[in-house]
C-alpha cells in the first residue's frame, strides 16, 4: 500500500509540474493598432502629419503610448506582441524605441490596412489612439479611413468608425479587441458599437480641434493600466463578428469617385455621392477599401 501511494503521489506531482510548465510555456499574441489622432494631446495638422510644426514631438508622444501597451502587455504575460503603425501614410512610430522582439507593421498599402498582419493565431487585439466615427457629431478629429474622402461609412447598414472596422476584421478570424484608448467620444462609440472592452480616455472632446488633455505621462499610465487589466480578464471578452455576406456602403464628399467606382463590375451607386460593395468577407471589404483609398491614376514608377 504504501508502494502504491507513493506512486500515486509521484504521478500527481509530475502532472501538477507538466500542467504547471504548460502553463508558463503558453504562448500569449497580442496585437497592437496604433493611431495617431486619440494620442493625448493631438487636435490639429500641426500634430499629425510631416510639416506639422508639433508632428515630431507628438511621434514621441505615439511612440511613448504604443510602448506602454507593450510593456503592459509584456507584463501581464504576452510572449509576442505586432504592432500596426497604422496612422497617415505608417511611417510614424519610431523604431528604435521598441524592444528587439517586437515586429512592427509599416507603410501602405496593405491588404488589411491597420490590421495587417493579424491573424486567428492571436488572442487579442488592442487599439491606442483611436478616434470617432466620420458619422459621429463629436469627437477630436472625427473621421473614418480617409478625413478628405467619406462622408459615411457603414457595414451591413450600421454606421461604422475604424474601430468597429478594425475589430470587424479581428473577429473574423477569431479574435477580440479588449481595449481602446483615445478622447471620450471615440471610446464610447467602439464600446456601443462591439460591446464590453477596457478603456482609456486620455483626453476630453471639445470639438474636432479642440479637447482638454491628459499629460503625456499620465496618458501612458492609464494605458499601461487598462492594457494590463485588459490582458488579466482576457476571457470575458468575445470576438466582433457581423453577418456575411457585407455589405460595405461608401459616401463620398465629390460625386466622382462613386460615379466612376460603379464602372466596376459589383459595384453600385446607391445615391449621387453613395457606392454599395457586397463583399464576401471582411477581408474582401477591406481589400475593396484599401483599393478605394489607395489608387491614384497618376501614380507612377
Amino acid at each position: 500500500m504504501k508502494a502504491l501511494a507513493c506512486l500515486l503521489f509521484c504521478l500527481a506531482f509530475a502532472a501538477t509540474s507538466a500542467a504547471a510548465e504548460g502553463a508558463a510555456g503558453k504562448q500569449l499574441k497580442i496585437f497592437i493598432s496604433v493611431d495617431m489622432e486619440g494620442i493625448a494631446g493631438a487636435v490639429t495638422n500641426d500634430q499629425l502629419g510631416p510639416g506639422g510644426f508639433e508632428y515630431e514631438r507628438f511621434r514621441e508622444f505615439m511612440t511613448a503610448e504604443a510602448l506602454a501597451a507593450v510593456n503592459a502587455a509584456r507584463a501581464a504575460g504576452a510572449t509576442e506582441i505586432l504592432v500596426g503603425d497604422s496612422h497617415g501614410n505608417g511611417q510614424n512610430l519610431l523604431l528604435e524605441r521598441f524592444p528587439p522582439d517586437v515586429r512592427i507593421v509599416r507603410s501602405s498599402p496593405r491588404p488589411l490596412s491597420m490590421m495587417e498582419g493579424l491573424d486567428s493565431t492571436f488572442d487579442a487585439a488592442v487599439f491606442i489612439g483611436y478616434h470617432s466615427s466620420t458619422s459621429n457629431p463629436r469627437g477630436v478629429r472625427a473621421h473614418t479611413h480617409s478625413s478628405a474622402t467619406f462622408t459615411r461609412v457603414a457595414l451591413n447598414g450600421k454606421e461604422a468608425s475604424e474601430g468597429s472596422w478594425n475589430a470587424a476584421i479581428a473577429g473574423e478570424l477569431g479574435v477580440p479587441v479588449i481595449m481602446v484608448s483615445g478622447d471620450d467620444v471615440a471610446v464610447a462609440e467602439l464600446a456601443s458599437q462591439i460591446g464590453s472592452l477596457e478603456t482609456a480616455v486620455v483626453k476630453q472632446a471639445i470639438s474636432f480641434h479642440a479637447a482638454t488633455t491628459l499629460t503625456p505621462q499620465a496618458a501612458q499610465q492609464l494605458i499601461a493600466q487598462k492594457t494590463k487589466a485588459a490582458i488579466e480578464r482576457l476571457g470575458e471578452f468575445k470576438p466582433y463578428r457581423i453577418g456575411k455576406p457585407i455589405t460595405v456602403d461608401l459616401s463620398f464628399k465629390h460625386y466622382q469617385p462613386p460615379e466612376l467606382l460603379a464602372y466596376l463590375r459589383g459595384v453600385e451607386r446607391t445615391d449621387s455621392h453613395t457606392v454599395r460593395y457586397v463583399a464576401e468577407d471582411m477581408v474582401d471589404a477591406s481589400r475593396f477599401l484599401e483599393f478605394v483609398t489607395n489608387y491614384n491614376p497618376e501614380l507612377a514608377p
